[in-house]
């Protein structure tokens, strides 16, 4: 893999997927005869790092193809990183100001919010109260950052699993 997510999540649509592969094909399940007879389901593989996305959900193609993208940016801000060296430089005050007022899965910063996040939290060994002092929030408020989408949480407790810490638990 190379590049960082800073180098893909600010690509706009077109300029994203000219960097992908494009694959349709046909995907089972509901949704009757038509959808095992055409090829609507969308795989996008980003060239430079290797990292994909897919739908299958639709019978249209087209929003398939806008689902894959979506899928494509989430993974990109979860798996690629932009290493941050804690003695030389600190996280922006924007991710401060980001986990304070909570994002929602719809902000429009939500990816680069999730993925310094990530850079912060790898920096800080995925130690959730290391990175809320270092940030200067309450760890809770990094916590409900993680738990806004299943596979956000998924990626946090592997990256934690990795480096052999207990699992996260779920706030109420």
């Amino acid at each position: 893999m190379t590049g960082s997510w800073r180098d893909y999540l600010s690509l706009d649509d077109p300029s994203l997927l000219a960097q992908c592969e494009f694959d349709r094909f046909r995907a089972g399940g509901p949704g009757g005869q038509k959808r095992n007879k055409t090829e609507s389901a969308v795989r996008l593989r980003h060239r430079p790092t290797g990292v994909q996305g897919e739908a299958n959900e639709s019978r249209s193609q087209h929003e398939n193809r806008a689902r894959a993208l979506r899928r494509l940016r989430l993974t990109i801000a979860l798996t690629l990183r932009a290493p941050i060296n804690l003695d030389d430089s600190a996280p922006s005050p924007q991710l401060a100001a980001a986990l304070q007022r909570a994002p929602s899965r719809r902000a429009p910063d939500l990816l680069p919010t999730l993925a310094e996040l990530f850079d912060v939290l790898e920096a800080c060994v995925w130690r959730i109260r290391d990175a809320a002092t270092l940030l200067g929030v309450p760890s809770a408020a990094v916590s409900r950052v993680l738990q806004l989408d299943d596979d956000v949480w998924r990626a946090a407790a592997q990256r934690r699993q990795a480096h052999g810490l207990t699992p996260l638990r779920a706030q109420q």
